[in-house]
């Protein structure tokens, strides 16, 4: 059978027992203009120290220097993962980054030396001698989200949403410091921080990523923040040895679209613009913030990327900014009549330099076209690339000759910068219940249960891998889990502390600490529909519930990236805490909720929520100030042992939820998740089996044409597409296939829209009987034509004779290094 008739086949077969969706709702008209006024905005200004006259002389000599290849060349920031420090001998880029999966040679776990030897084999060639070359060091950004989260062995700080919660600038002025000497000391020069972003809509995925719903604390926070990862600018000297460049952002209005989406469009007033979301850039500003990230998301159906009135005339121009503008992954490819090839119109727009991780050869090619055209005027790209050298002068690039930080490898979870994170972990610390049960008196016999022995799940998103999926506790070499902070504590109070993730115990406890909350995400992975924790399986409270039905004092410790309907949690619990998400260092958790041997724990609560909580898993945007504001609890609520409150019996309706469905998640746990459906169709069966557990996996069998499919309505994969996603798959072999095997992902409009990868020597490869994971890039399948806007079947294995396949597991997941295009 052909590939184009499989297609067919899979379309047609498809067709016939898809479930209908609902057509897609129109966008909301809005009358509000994307065109920014000025006069209406804060003004600000870059210290005088970044355009001094020592600074500004420099550049202008080396300017005079550059050809225009080299002038376009520094405007553009290539991938690690997509480049080779040998491409710089024909493409003078200007920056190099390493995104969320990009690591030395794949590896996420990439010793420190492998990232400085990689690091500098690119600074190498950017300063190797060539006829005709000017020799302009590159400028090295990474994402060092919350410490530099890239790293085995780094501080990994609390996410903002609990710093936020501490309300101390102060500490978050010793927490940038920190994380900036542990980017230097790998070699790195540049992280895209601080995130100033005011998330409205607590649905959105990256709403951890912000300090809090209300300006004030974000305005608080930015420039402190901006001092500790640069220093005080100094007039005609760089950055002061162990400080790197920052990055404020997403400028603008990132954590105000509709519906908390991820990428979204922000339809708002001007003035909610200027008094919501713009408030965290004037002090970064004022305070020396050398380059700014514009947004993906849009404002009333503008693009932030390619509006001119937000980028020159208020950032550059009211705000008096400086530094240079970069773009986030890709998107300038978002504007309209762009591709991720070709974008004059950001350029002329205001933006300084394109992030192509990617894209970056074509878009050189097409860029210094348009400049010689005229397309983009040279007076534009003279800026653009004047803003770029100054940061690089700043930071001193040019300079850097014997870096006192770089190669210091004992700097990366350096013990004082664990005791930093720790005061942040047990300051970021929310009370929301107490009974009397806390703190844990002394002597006590403690059960710990739950995901309290997890630092990957305690750290979230942005931890060694974008996803912050596939971690385990070894890779936290410096770091200490919940549990082992808890055990130490109460061990130091003359107590027992048992490990037992399940809740069972030998001997009953006195009182018992669950911790429990969501799964690592990032980004767009993690939107969602509603504010629900496990509306559907309510594993976390069956085990609650159970401690307490023994008479057995339950201490409720959650992890989560934004605040979550828990009030049937929170009335299994005695004492329910807040913990966000807390990072390495889980002493922090024990310093507060544990007595010492006098009775008292090292600390006392301090944090105070910076979201509102909701009372209804149905709230979307819930925030101090608005109309009809009714949280379960308010903005800056936060009870403590010196401040004890009463928290009743809470309503236990979650409000009008649907069913929430799943584009990630298609058959987990022996079941096959919302809104999809397994079928097979043709010469063969599907059924349930066992395989460790009852009924948890399927078994399809073939006995002549035909195939197994997961489908149901269209969903929209583009962004996880892009995302470097991947179609995991946990899978066995029963019988051998004795014809060709595929493997497809599809629609059911037109047999053109499936993408079809022949993966039959991989299947005959592998062993009979034998359990193995393998993962397939979603864009295999957009390379063979899958149309990834509009998926309404996410797996297809087909096959055209006598064969047999079990699965236990079929989601998408993050690519860490190891997903993979068969053939």
């Amino acid at each position: 059978m052909t590939v184009r008739s499989r297609r067919l086949a899979i379309s047609a077969l498809l067709a016939s027992t898809i479930v209908a969706s609902a057509s897609l709702a129109s966008i909301p008209a809005f009358a509000q203009s994307s065109t920014a006024h000025p006069d209406q905005w804060p003004v600000a200004a870059s210290p005088a120290a970044i355009t001094d006259a020592r600074t500004e002389a420099f550049i202008g000599e080396l300017m005079a220097k550059m050809s225009v290849e080299e002038k376009v060349g520094q405007t553009i920031q290539g991938d690690i993962a997509s480049m080779t420090p040998k491409d710089l001998e024909k493409y003078p880029l200007g920056s190099i980054l390493a995104g969320g999966n990009s690591a030395p040679g794949g590896n996420d776990r990439a010793p420190p030396q492998a990232w400085t030897d990689l690091i500098d084999a690119y600074r190498k060639q950017s300063l190797a001698a060539r006829p005709g070359h000017v020799p302009i060091p590159l400028l090295f950004g990474i994402d060092a989200v919350h410490g530099h989260n890239n790293i085995v062995g780094a501080t990994i700080f609390p996410h903002n949403i609990g710093l936020g919660a501490m309300r101390d600038p102060a500490l978050i002025g010793r927490i940038g410091q920190a994380t900036a000497e542990e980017v230097a000391v790998v070699g790195g020069d540049w992280t895209f921080g601080p995130t100033v972003a005011v998330p409205r809509d607590d649905r959105w995925g990256r709403s951890y990523e912000g300090y809090a719903e209300d300006p004030e604390v974000v305005k608080s926070y930015s420039g402190p923040m901006t001092l500790g990862l640069q220093g005080t600018l100094k007039s005609g000297q760089p950055l002061a040895a162990g400080h790197i460049a920052g990055s404020a952002k997403h400028f603008l209005a990132d954590g105000g679209t509709e519906g908390g989406k991820d990428q979204g469009d922000a339809q708002i007033p001007e003035a909610e613009l200027v008094a919501i979301h713009a408030q965290g850039y004037p002090p970064s500003i004022d305070a020396g913030i050398l380059t700014v990230m514009a947004s993906f998301s849009s404002w009333n159906g503008q693009k932030i990327t390619g509006n001119k009135s937000l980028l020159t005339d208020v950032l550059k121009g009211r705000m008096g900014f400086q530094g240079f503008v970069v773009s986030d992954w890709n998107a300038h490819g978002q504007l309209a009549g762009c591709t991720n090839t070709s974008c004059p119109q950001a350029m002329n727009a205001g933006l300084d330099m394109y992030m192509a991780p990617d894209s970056w050869k074509g878009l050189y090619d097409s860029t210094l076209v348009q400049v010689k055209a005229g397309e983009i005027p040279m007076a534009r790209l003279d800026d653009a690339v004047r803003r770029i050298l100054r940061v690089k002068v700043k930071a001193g690039l040019f300079e850097r000759v014997a870096p006192t930080v770089q190669g210091r490898f004992d700097r990366l979870g350096a013990p004082e910068h664990r005791a930093i994170a720790r005061e942040a972990v047990a300051k970021s610390l929310v009370l929301l219940k107490n009974d009397g049960v806390l703190p844990v008196k002394p002597g006590a016999k403690v059960l710990v249960a739950g995901a309290a022995d997890d630092i990957g799940k305690a750290s979230g998103g942005w931890t060694l891998t974008w996803q912050g999926t596939g971690n385990k506790n070894s890779d936290f070499p410096h770091g200490q889990s919940i549990w082992g902070g808890i055990e130490q504590a109460v061990k130091a109070a003359g107590g027992q502390a048992e490990l037992a993730p399940d809740g069972k115990f030998a001997t009953k406890p006195d009182v018992a600490i669950v911790v429990f909350g969501e799964d690592p995400y990032a980004e767009f992975q993690g939107d969602v529909t509603n504010l629900g924790y496990q509306l559907g399986d309510k594993a976390d409270l069956a085990l609650l519930k159970r401690l307490k039905a023994q008479g057995i004092p339950v201490v409720s410790v959650f992890l989560s990236g934004r605040p979550l309907w828990v009030n049937p949690e929170i009335n299994a619990s005695d004492a329910f805490v807040a913990a966000w998400l807390p990072g390495s260092e889980g002493g922090g958790v024990a310093d507060v909720l544990v007595a010492g041997q006098d009775g008292k724990p090292k600390r006392d609560f301090q944090g105070k929520l910076g979201f509102s909580w909701p009372k209804r898993a149905d709230q979307g945007p819930l925030n101090r100030g608005q109309p009809g504001y009714d949280p379960q609890f308010v903005y800056g609520y936060g009870l403590s042992y010196a401040k004890p409150g009463k928290v009743g019996v809470l309503p236990e309706d979650p409000g009008k939820v649907a069913a929430a469905g799943s584009v990630d998640r298609y058959f987990v746990d022996g079941r096959v998740a919302a809104p999809w459906r397994m079928d097979f169709v043709g010469a063969g069966s599907v059924k349930a089996i066992d395989a460790g557990a009852q009924e948890n996996a399927r078994q399809a069998t073939w006995t002549g044409q035909g195939m197994v499919a997961i489908h149901g309505p269209a969903v929209d994969l583009s962004r996880q597409t892009t995302g470097d996603m991947a179609v995991r798959v946990r899978y066995r072999i029963d019988a051998a296939p004795t014809g060709p095997v595929t493997l497809s992902i599809g629609c059911a409009d037109d047999a053109s829209c499936a993408g079809t990868i022949d993966v039959t020597s991989a299947v005959k490869e592998a062993p009979l009987n034998e359990w193995r994971d393998v993962k397939i890039k979603l864009s295999c399948f957009q390379a063979a034509g899958a149309k990834m806007d509009h998926v309404t079947a996410p797996f297809v294995v087909g096959a055209s004779g006598p064969f047999s396949l079990s699965l236990t597991e079929v989601r998408l997941a993050s690519n860490e290094g190891d997903a993979v295009c068969p053939n």
